[in-house]
């Protein structure tokens, strides 16, 4: 069976197991298709055998699909030759829709009346599958002969050329069908299923709609560079066969062939061996020393790929002495150096070869979405359960953070509240070496890839789980912990409220100075949000009579674009915060419609090249609405992209696809340019090197016409008007920016940063040994002097006696288990110093008295 000029693939061909049957399902597939919502063709370019062709599939497999009511008629006996001629010029329009020029159609014999057309709209929207998959209906391999003039065709024959239009349109148009049959359980990533989710990519997203040439090459760079990431696997001439030999790779994998992609895993293996069998034999002669002079460019998109394998072994050659150089700085011995040096890389090859056939799809589909741009992305099914809990803050398990170290899985962190505090044996450092669920077999963990091993930990709630332990202290410890999982609430990543003091006429007063790490968030009413959890710190604050507010996001990377427009929305009466334009050009303006303002003081906000996304959102709104001065790095990340997630069927994950551009009120897009600083401040990250317009692929800037609202600081009432908060001017600026110029000039912690950024920009990404060896070597120097100090400071206040010192050992767990502050970084301390000048020169309650406070110097602060 085929459209002329668009092959079918084997796999979408069916099998007749009764017409009454079969008829069933393609009438289903071709009423329901039209009334699905969004419904549209995507046009695919694939090359076979040098032969240009354009290959057709329904899109978007993810929306609901459609179950149409049963009274949908199961056979077409008996339909008039005018329905079936309207029926056949509905199916050539379709056709024609999706592009294709020319489709067969058998002649046609009268036939009885067709069903009322109103049965064929009886469909509800689905989360399942259509009935075809449900019913396991597979297609003829061939169409029916068509019968000549002089032969009357039997009602067989004419169902059977019926059918055979019907079920081609029906594939055409539900291709979803033979991709994803009805699961029993949570499903896995095959090979057949990829080419449903490139549609669905491609469906949503806000440039790309089919896959041309263009996106066919960025696909393939994005993939070599996945597998290849450090550029020491693969010489440039080596990159340019698999590149070439990847050229077929969409029409393979649209057919369901993913052997090469497989075959390709392969060989990452033994290269991987080969570069463990280099490093064993440079390490592990008795010759090797540790080469100072040795100069590397450690950034691998800043370095071209070794062009011959002399290149190649020169390369790992200078990663083996900065990675020797990490060990020894640590006082550990030359041998001992080498062995875990070799261990690294054993690790290496070990993780390579435990990638599934899963693993390689999952690789393959998060390149290409990469390719679409730098922020859309495949989420296994393990990554989209971590993004639900970074959103929802809270997670089953036992509440430790664990890292990977050396093949060991070391506890970083006991998370304050989980159910491993309150059993209260684990401290950080410790090694976790087995797991065993309750009533069975520990699972050795060591050398274990860090997700299985999370993976192992985490479970249902109130189930158990039990750790063996290796503690590593004055002396060796082997134990077992039994923890039972509960809910884990991870507050170090919510939203904080702490107070300054400021002394104002002899008064002191306070400032409120929140941080929100991520713009965080559940989709039901229950869970937690970033904005509520806002609303009542500001309530705490106006509880305690802040006469200033610092809002930090400086280390906010972004999050729900709707808890942005809320949290924006505190700040001002009302109006519009943000606008959105999709792939469409529709453009949507998102609005405060509260009139009540949560804080109407005298407000920073402070950002960095970190602080991206929905952190821009509310920062550009507080820019444009003069309501906040902005402090930080000369501008923010610059991502003026929103990204939807489409769920996909359990253990499959989830997609995250770019679906539009936002702007902020003054019609100014935040996409390369971010949002700019009012003052900006030395940051180690105020370099080109952070921000989206150093991001590969990164979308193209736009704007639109400013959407600003005067209701956003006006109160009217009693037949006056009033403004809801003081603007942020020009002069007052100007000042602030005086005032933090001269603290800055006279602290050396700023000096410092503002050298290394030059050291750093002089050496253009090429780092030398010997320079990490001599700041070692200061550091070293450094933590001694403090240490002597220390131990003179105590001997000054005297020796405690033996029984104090039992009371203190003994208290030491109990203190460790504290949550020690966060040390404020030097940035975030001069932006508590810029809003207490700014809470002071707001004080002035005229144009004289400003201008006098403005002349003055800074008072002394506590």
């Amino acid at each position: 069976m085929e459209i002329t000029g668009v092959p079918v693939p084997q796999q979408q061909r069916h099998r007749v197991e009764g017409p009454s049957r079969f008829l069933r399902c393609t009438q289903t597939a071709l009423a329901c298709a039209p009334t699905r919502p969004g419904l549209s063709t995507l046009g695919t370019q694939a090359r076979l055998r040098g032969v240009r062709q354009d290959v057709f599939n329904a899109s978007d497999f993810a929306r609901p699909t459609i179950r149409c009511a049963e009274q949908v008629r199961t056979d077409v006996a008996g339909s008039s030759t005018t329905q079936v001629e309207a029926h056949d010029q509905r199916a050539k329009n379709r056709v024609k829709r999706l592009g294709i020029k020319r489709l067969r159609i058998p002649s046609r014999a009268p036939i009885a009346p067709a069903p009322p057309p109103d049965t064929l709209l009886q469909c509800e929207p689905m989360t399942i599958l259509s009935p075809c998959a449900q019913n396991g209906i597979q297609a003829p391999a061939k169409p029916p002969t068509t019968p000549t003039p002089q032969s009357r065709p039997s009602t067989a024959a004419t169902t059977s050329r019926v059918t055979a239009l019907m079920v081609t349109v029906a594939m055409l148009l539900t291709s979803v069908v033979t991709i994803f049959p009805a699961p029993a359980s949570a499903m896995e990533l095959t090979c057949e299923r990829i080419p449903g989710l490139l549609n669905t990519f491609l469906h949503k997203h806000i440039r790309f709609r089919h896959l041309n040439d263009e996106l066919r090459e960025r696909a393939i760079d994005a993939y070599i560079k996945r597998l290849d990431s450090s550029k020491t696997l693969y010489t440039a001439g080596e990159a340019d066969v698999l590149k070439k030999s990847l050229k077929g790779i969409f029409f393979d994998v649209g057919s369901g062939e993913c052997a090469s992609l497989e075959e390709i895993q392969k060989d990452i293996v033994s290269r991987y061996q080969s570069m463990l069998d280099f490093v064993t034999g440079y390490v592990g002669a008795d010759t090797y020393e540790l080469d100072p002079n040795v100069e590397l460019v450690i950034d691998p998109d800043k370095r071209s790929r070794p062009k011959n394998e002399a290149q190649q072994h020169a390369l790992f050659q200078k990663l083996i002495h900065f990675q020797m150089s990490n060990y020894l700085s640590t006082d550990m011995e030359l041998t001992e150096a080498k062995e875990k040096l070799i261990h690294r890389y054993e690790l290496s090859l070990k993780r390579a070869t435990e990638f599934d056939q899963e693993d390689t799809y999952s690789l393959f589909l998060d390149a290409f979405a990469t390719a679409l741009d730098p922020h859309s992305s495949y989420f296994s099914q393990e990554t989209n359960e971590d993004f639900k809990i970074q959103m929802g803050l809270s997670l089953i398990g036992i509440g430790v953070a664990l890292s990977s170290r050396d093949g060991y899985s070391i506890v970083e962190k006991v998370i304050q509240g989980g159910a491993a505090h309150r059993v209260g044996e684990l401290l950080p450092n410790d090694k976790v070496i087995a797991v065993a669920q309750d009533g069975e077999e520990a699972v050795d963990i060591i050398d274990m890839d860090l997700r299985k091993v999370v993976r192992l930990i985490r479970g249902e709630r109130h189930t158990k789980v039990h750790l063996t332990i290796l503690r590593q202290s004055p002396k060796t410890e082997r134990f077992v912990v039994t923890i039972e999982r509960d809910l884990v609430n991870l507050e170090e990543q919510a939203a904080k409220l702490t107070f300054e003091p400021i002394i104002i006429d002899g008064k002191e007063e306070k400032l409120a100075v929140i941080d929100l790490p991520s713009f965080y968030g559940g989709r039901a009413p229950s869970e937690r949000k970033s904005s509520t959890d806002l609303r009542n710190l500001l309530r705490e604050a106006a509880d305690a009579k802040a006469v200033g507010l610092l809002l930090d996001l400086s280390r906010n990377g972004g999050g729900l674009l709707d808890t942005a427009r809320d949290i924006a929305g505190f700040f001002i009466r009302e109006g519009n915060v943000v606008a959105v334009k999709d792939e469409y050009g529709n453009v949507q303006h998102l609005r405060d419609d509260d009139p009540r303002i949560l804080f109407d003081g005298p407000m920073i906000v402070l950002t960095s090249r970190i602080s991206a996304s929905a952190s821009e959102i509310v920062a550009g709104a507080m820019k444009d609405y003069h309501r906040a001065v902005l402090v930080g790095d000369d501008h923010t990340f610059g991502k003026g992209t929103v990204q939807t997630l489409v769920p996909l069927p359990p253990g499959l994950g989830a997609l995250k696809v770019t679906t539009a551009l936002f702007f902020r009120p003054g019609g100014d897009s935040t996409q390369h340019s971010g949002v700019a600083s009012d003052i900006v401040l030395p940051s180690p990250f105020n370099t080109p090197d952070f921000g989206e317009s150093n991001q590969t692929y990164a979308l193209e800037t736009a704007e639109i016409a400013p959407f600003l609202e005067t209701s956003a600081n006006l109160v009217s009432g009693g037949g006056k008007t009033s403004t809801a908060y003081e603007p942020v001017s020009k002069e007052i600026v100007s000042e602030l920016i005086k005032r933090s110029a001269a603290r800055i000039a006279d602290n050396e912690d700023f000096a410092d940063v503002t050298r290394k950024l030059q050291e750093s920009k002089e050496r253009a990404g090429i780092i030398r040994l010997s320079e990490i060896m001599k700041e070692n070597e200061e550091a070293e120097r450094e933590e001694a002097a403090k240490a002597e100090a220390n131990k003179t400071e105590d001997k000054i206040e005297g020796d405690a006696s033996s029984e104090d010192a039992e009371s203190e050992k003994d208290a030491a767990p109990a203190a460790a288990e504290e949550e020690e502050p966060e040390e404020p970084t030097i940035q975030r301390v001069e932006a508590i110093e810029i809003l207490r000048d700014y809470v002071r020169l707001s004080r002035s309650s005229s144009p004289e008295t400003l201008t006098a406070e403005l002349r003055k110097p800074a008072a002394d602060e506590l």
